[in-house]
């Protein structure tokens, strides 16, 4: 609780008062609400009673697109200011501190956490291409109107990293989606197999629309608006795999999977 709520005023501060705190003083308190913040993460999926469920995934994911941010901001100086990644991780901050999901089963291996990571990874990866796509979007109608505002990277470049965070994510998404059918019963425990629910179904679908966009990209040489437009539905199914079927579970139902 002690963390959560100092990693909710550290991320607060700069989303809310960063143009007044000065440059220097809100990348502080971004690293300090990082650091915080993956401290908070750690004590929900490490300690003796580990639990994990959509609100911590979605802080998880929001954590690795602010350490993605953190580091470009190294190489990119002038990438504009992340004030709004800072309000999200506020935000999904006190979600898992509303819902931090349901404990680990007491038969699961101690495996688990690390293919939760593995999943984490994967959103967090499709996050930071989302915010690209979304800086790549603004970039090209600024370059229409003659405004110039491309948020500090040229569109170029703000492509290829679209594209290879979608590529990284595809492959830690491919990944977990593996290990999801082949060790489901070693992860979970017995008699917890790999299931056509709908957070697989979902899970499933996503996949197949990202390896539509890369084939697309490969072949076809798809950018701009059709390949963001399948970014965003990729996204979304992934979004409703996990995130979305813990959600009604947790929330709407009041139970756990």
């Amino acid at each position: 609780m002690v963390l959560g709520i100092g990693t909710t005023v550290a991320y607060a501060l700069p989303a809310l008062a960063g143009r007044w705190l000065g440059a220097h003083t809100a990348w502080q308190m971004l690293v300090l609400a990082w650091l915080l913040h993956a401290l908070t993460l750690s004590t929900s999926l490490i300690g003796p009673e580990p639990h994990f469920g959509f609100a911590p995934a979605l802080s998880g994911t929001a954590w690795l697109a602010m350490t993605v941010y953190g580091i470009e901001r190294q190489v990119f100086p002038k990438l504009r200011p992340g004030w709004a990644l800072a309000g999200v991780g506020a935000v999904t901050v006190l979600l898992a501190m509303a819902f931090p999901g349901a404990t680990q089963h007491p038969s699961a291996s101690g495996w688990l956490p690390l293919h939760f990571l593995l999943g984490i990874a994967s959103y967090g990866l499709f996050a930071a291409a989302i915010v690209h796509a979304w800086w790549m979007t603004r970039a090209e109608k600024s370059m229409r109107s003659a405004q110039g505002d491309d948020g500090g990277l040229p569109l170029l470049t703000l492509e290829r990293l679209t594209f290879r965070f979608v590529a990284a994510g595809f492959v830690l998404l491919s990944l977990t989606l593996l290990a999801g059918v082949l060790f489901s019963e070693s992860l979970y425990g017995a008699g917890r197999g790999w299931r056509w629910d709908h957070k697989s179904i979902f899970a499933v679908l996503s996949w197949a629309v990202f390896a539509t966009l890369l084939v697309g990209r490969r072949r076809f040489g798809w950018r701009g608006k059709r390949a963001v437009r399948v970014l965003y539905v990729g996204s979304g199914l992934l979004l409703l795999s996990y995130v979305g079927s813990r959600f009604v579970f947790e929330v709407v139902l009041g139970r756990s999977l």
